[in-house]
């Protein structure tokens, strides 16, 4: 730990301002997905209106109030969002667990929310009472939508005494015959193999590139935007977005690190830009 303490943090911006970008209409495409920001995305399909980890607090921490402070706003309001039905959550760290954020969200939609084995006092704690947790390869009983808890490699805690209490993940969701694959947080893992061999390639995936340095410390716990490369290549994915980057410094990397690296990888496999997509905020992409 001292070791970390004295390794070198770049210098992020106070904040990042980034222009609005109006949300276009789904029409006849099986999904649109937008970028909030870090690991939350809005998802929708003619049958869901689906939030992955929201956090809209100001910090990701306790109360939203301290800790990790964000440096770019959420690329939609609170208020804004239309009436969510699910919220998917990998797992209960405070960078994609925001009770203030759940709070809010249980009182205005009462969301179904499905999530990991040991999180349901968490949540039930934050207001919420529509809850379903999964063990890993698991499908939700309690929604039309297909969706199964995948594997991670990572962690959980909400404290110093509650390391690893609660199971950590991701998830695979059926849409109109497609998988869109949120990884939640993950190092890399030969869960990418393995999940191709159980569903078959990804349509679409949602994969972290971001908080991996320095590496000797953090490639346990969060892939880097070479090994999220590699994820693509072994998932089969049609189209990937990048995500769990540019919110929160929670690491030693620049703010734009994550998305150089990410280009360099992607001209060193082969990968077309627009094949692995680094999302504005805001930005909505089809799933075709």
């Amino acid at each position: 730990m001292p070791r970390l303490l004295l390794s070198r943090r770049a210098r992020w911006p106070h904040q990042v301002v980034d222009p609005p970008i109006p949300i276009p209409d789904r029409g006849s495409a099986p999904a649109l997905v937008t970028f909030v920001g870090h690991s939350t995305f809005l998802i929708q399909t003619s049958d869901e209106v689906i939030l992955t980890d929201p956090v809209f607090s100001d910090h990701a921490g306790p109360g939203g109030i301290i800790g990790p402070r964000r440096v770019r706003r959420p690329a939609i309001s609170l208020d804004a969002l239309p009436p969510v039905s699910l919220i998917l959550l990998s797992h209960n760290h405070y960078d994609h667990c925001d009770l203030p954020t759940l709070g809010a969200l249980g009182r205005r939609f009462d969301p179904l929310v499905v999530t990991l084995l040991g999180n349901r006092a968490l949540l039930r704690s934050a207001g919420l009472r529509r809850i379903e947790e999964l063990d890993w390869w698991q499908h939700a009983a309690t929604k039309a939508t297909s969706i199964t808890a995948t594997p991670a490699h990572h962690f959980s805690a909400r404290g110093p005494f509650d390391r690893n209490r609660a199971l950590w993940g991701g998830f695979i969701v059926g849409v109109e015959g497609r998988h869109i694959y949120f990884a939640g947080d993950t190092a890399y893992t030969e869960v990418f193999r393995a999940l191709r061999s159980r569903v078959g390639p990804v349509d679409l995936a949602l994969l972290p590139i971001g908080a991996y340095e320095p590496r000797w410390f953090m490639r346990s716990v969060h892939m880097n935007p070479e090994e999220a490369v590699r994820a693509h290549i072994e998932l089969g994915s049609t189209l990937s977005i990048a995500m769990h980057f540019g919110t929160f410094q929670l690491t030693t990397e620049g703010i734009d690190a994550p998305a150089m690296e990410l280009r360099r990888a992607c001209a060193e496999h082969g990968i077309p830009d627009l094949e692995f997509r680094v999302p504005a905020s805001g930005e909505s992409i089809y799933l075709r």
